[in-house]
């Protein structure tokens, strides 16, 4: 997600997920950093293992909780970058200068270490493989991250729905799973400030035209989730809905700047 991959308060998620978030009764568990990866120069993926996860959805999301030696503790929420994998999942972390919980996460954290997460959590924003209509996944910045975990669930599964990814980056430098992405043959990446040599689409937000071109017509009664900062994901919805889609399939999650 732009700016964080969802390095916000929880309080920050709202009631448009609907249900599934559970958060009180669930609790936090160990888990250990396997290996990472840098996505770009301030976004990190990691990769934990652990023991008894009990799965999740692609679009699902986790609280990750730090202590410090004298008891202090930070917590925010991260979505899920990869489909579920026996006992290991995957975070996509952006970095908030001067956050609390981000810089750890992004530059110090190695393979060994541990962390407290607890979920899996919410149950809207979230593709199911029975889904069979096809899908619009329209991503701002590191909000690309739980429609990642949707585009790699599909191929994982074998699903046959119609997948089509819109992704809004600020740069080249700024996209994630960039190499992934190039070879998944179902994704556009559109830039906002600079557009790689050649192209023939200037920098600037994602437009009425782009959607109608990029994505699927209203006729077809796509699911199009939605993921992003706040001013993205109500422009896009905007204009979504403008076009003909049924509210009801637009499906959206916002996050908001925070202390990281």
């Amino acid at each position: 997600m732009d700016d964080s991959e969802a390095d916000r308060p929880p309080a920050r998620r709202t009631a448009e997920q609907g249900p599934g978030r559970h958060v009180l009764g669930t609790p936090w568990h160990d888990a250990r950093l396997v290996d990472s990866r840098r996505e770009t120069a301030s976004a990190r993926t990691l990769r934990f293992e652990l023991p008894g996860w009990p799965g999740h959805l692609a679009g699902q999301h986790v609280d990750v909780r730090l202590t410090a030696d004298d008891g202090y503790t930070a917590q925010r929420s991260y979505s899920l970058s990869a489909p579920a994998d026996g006992d290991a999942l995957e975070l996509t972390v952006q970095l908030v200068p001067d956050g609390e919980v981000s810089p750890y996460l992004v530059e110090d954290i190695k393979p060994g270490d541990s962390i407290e997460i607890r979920g899996p959590l919410g149950g809207w924003f979230v593709w199911r493989q029975t889904q069979a209509e096809p899908v619009l996944l329209v991503g701002g910045g590191s909000g690309v991250a739980p429609l990642m975990a949707m585009l790699r669930a599909r191929a994982r599964l074998g699903a046959t729905a119609p997948f089509r990814l819109v992704y809004s980056a600020r740069t080249p430098a700024d996209v994630y799973y960039a190499d992934e992405l190039r070879e998944s043959g179902n994704a556009t990446v559109l830039y906002t400030r600079a557009a790689p040599a050649g192209s023939s689409r200037p920098p600037r937000r994602i437009s009425a035209d782009d959607l109608a071109s990029l994505g699927w017509p209203a006729e077809q009664s796509p699911t199009c989730y939605v993921c992003g900062p706040t001013p993205f994901v109500e422009n896009v919805a905007n204009l979504l809905i403008e076009a003909g889609h049924d509210p009801a399939r637009v499906r959206t999650e916002r996050f908001g700047p925070s202390g990281g």
